[in-house]
């Protein structure tokens, strides 16, 4: 598995999140690969013969970068460094099949990222031939997702309550007119 950090256990599965630019891959029947989507975007690769499987998380569709840490971020990166660390564990390439998560619209009036980062998706699945057997991307809603590589499952929430919270107008604190305080 790629740079596995600290897991926590719950319900009998270890929990392991994915950041963005992260790739993991993994065969162990007890994970649980997790992220949190905004106009970025998840791959989950599985290859139903070897029982692995892979999340990566890529914040733009494409890009330049001299950097590794850099490149991370971009799709065609993020794409073929999950291809690769699944062919290292045993997954074969014309197995793999792939579900594809987020790329909402965030904030309006702005590029529209997630739907590039969508496009670029489906067209490298397509390129590549690889099988997309699901997705649930675009909308204005953030996702999480949990995805259990050993079996192929994955299950996508959306996250439209903390974005109601994060968005809803704040109190506007006036300033002490007397005393010795003044809160700011």
């Amino acid at each position: 598995m790629c740079g596995m950090s600290a897991l926590a256990a719950r319900d009998g599965f270890r929990r392991a999140t994915v950041a963005q630019g992260e790739t993991r891959v993994s065969n162990e029947t007890d994970l649980v690969l997790t992220t949190v989507l905004g106009s970025c975007v998840a791959a989950c690769f599985y290859d139903p013969v070897a029982h692995v499987g892979g999340i990566n998380h890529y914040l733009l569709a494409d890009g330049t970068a001299s950097d590794p840490a850099s490149m991370q971020r971009y799709g065609v990166y993020a794409m073929e460094v999950l291809i690769n660390a699944m062919l290292s564990m045993g997954a074969a390439r014309h197995r793999l099949k792939a579900r594809i998560f987020g790329g909402a619209t965030m904030r309006q009036g702005f590029r529209d990222i997630g739907g590039t980062n969508i496009e670029f998706a489906r067209s490298f699945l397509r390129n590549e031939r690889i099988a997309l057997v699901g997705e649930d991307v675009g909308g204005s809603s953030a996702r999480r997702v949990e995805f259990r590589p050993a079996a192929g499952l994955a299950r996508c929430r959306s996250v439209t309550e903390a974005i109601r919270q994060q968005s809803a107008p704040r109190p506007v604190i006036q300033p002490a007119t007397t005393g010795d305080v003044e809160f700011f």
